[in-house]
């Protein structure tokens, strides 16, 4: 009898703990992150902006795994995959939405309720996720590390290191939001300084193989290649061509000269990760997105490959030595 009444004691508190398990499993919120920027292609190449991320979000007393969940997904560039994944986490009530440009803007139009933290390097205004840097207004807060608006001081590196250069060719992709107010930064700088600046366009692969056929062509002195995921996910290939065809060239982020291109000026991404952690993490302590103002980043790097200036045969001067953040031995 006594083994019968303990046996249903147990059974009785085994069911009343389990709504308790079950209730405070659903207290830990899940937040939906969807990455296509640098490194997109695979999760592995993502791990240090992820791992910036996550500092971010301990900075303000969320750590993975015990009091906040994260749900990756990694679309690999496939910009046609991002409504359908924004649908997904809405479905998925997830507690924050975290991706770029194009995700912030999928997931803004599946919903107006769940914040949305995004990273852009275009002017979030413009594109209708924000009503302003200030007061973003609605359910969208991020971070603009306005990487196209750059192309413009990467020509005056460029400059600095190739004085003489009277020809500078750009490759831009033409689909991309930005490339209009690129085209006219780079053009008034090139005026500016004296130079002319030859265009090329592309946007798929068998363009980015026929842009540097008609570069072997013309032979101008050095190489920008615009900010644009669509080159930022081929970075390898595009350091190659660039290599191929000796030319000098200067890009958006670190991860091209770290892949043995000559010169990168553009945001810390890492730096921008870990903002767009910690601004999650306040949303989930309870602010609001409209409330929390538009970041832009406070840091900026030049990133120098000595190797590959060498290998060009190239003399860097001191002065930019000297202002580099990192030179690649």
């Amino acid at each position: 009898m006594m083994k019968r009444r303990a046996f249903i004691a147990l059974l009785g508190g085994a069911a009343a703990a389990w709504p308790l398990a079950a209730r405070a499993q659903q207290t830990i919120p899940v937040v939906g992150f969807v990455y296509t920027g640098p490194g997109q292609q695979t999760s592995s190449e993502a791990a240090p902006f992820v791992t910036a991320f996550q500092q971010g979000l301990r900075e303000v007393g969320f750590i993975e795994g015990q009091n906040v969940a994260v749900e990756y997904r990694w679309p690999g560039g496939q910009y046609d995959r991002l409504p359908a994944l924004a649908a997904e986490l809405v479905h998925r009530q997830v507690a924050v939405v975290v991706g770029n440009t194009p995700l912030a803007m999928a997931a803004k139009t599946a919903t107006a309720t769940i914040p949305i933290v995004f990273f852009t390097g275009t002017d979030p205004v413009k594109l209708g996720l924000v009503a302003s840097f200030n007061r973003p207004g609605g359910n969208a807060t991020g971070v603009s590390f306005w990487s196209a608006a750059l192309d413009a001081k990467r020509l005056g590196l460029l400059h600095e290191l190739l004085p003489q250069a009277t020809a500078i060719a750009a490759i831009v992709n033409p689909n991309f939001l930005t490339t209009a107010g690129q085209l006219k930064d780079l053009q008034d700088a090139a005026r500016a300084l004296g130079q002319q600046i030859h265009i090329l366009q592309a946007s798929t692969e068998g363009e980015l193989d026929r842009a540097f056929a008609t570069l072997a062509q013309q032979r101008p002195n050095a190489l920008i290649v615009a900010a644009a995921p669509f080159f930022t996910a081929r970075r390898k290939e595009l350091v190659a061509l660039a290599d191929r065809n000796r030319i000098a060239a200067i890009y958006s982020w670190r991860e091209f000269p770290a892949a043995g291109g000559l010169m990168s000026y553009g945001a810390s991404f890492t730096d921008v990760f870990r903002q767009v952690g910690v601004y999650t993490g306040r949303i989930l302590k309870g602010e609001k997105p409209a409330d929390l103002p538009v970041l832009q980043p406070t840091k900026f790097e030049l990133i120098i490959n000595a190797k590959t200036a060498k290998s060009l045969g190239l003399q860097i001067p001191d002065r930019l030595l000297a202002i580099a953040d990192e030179v690649i031995e």
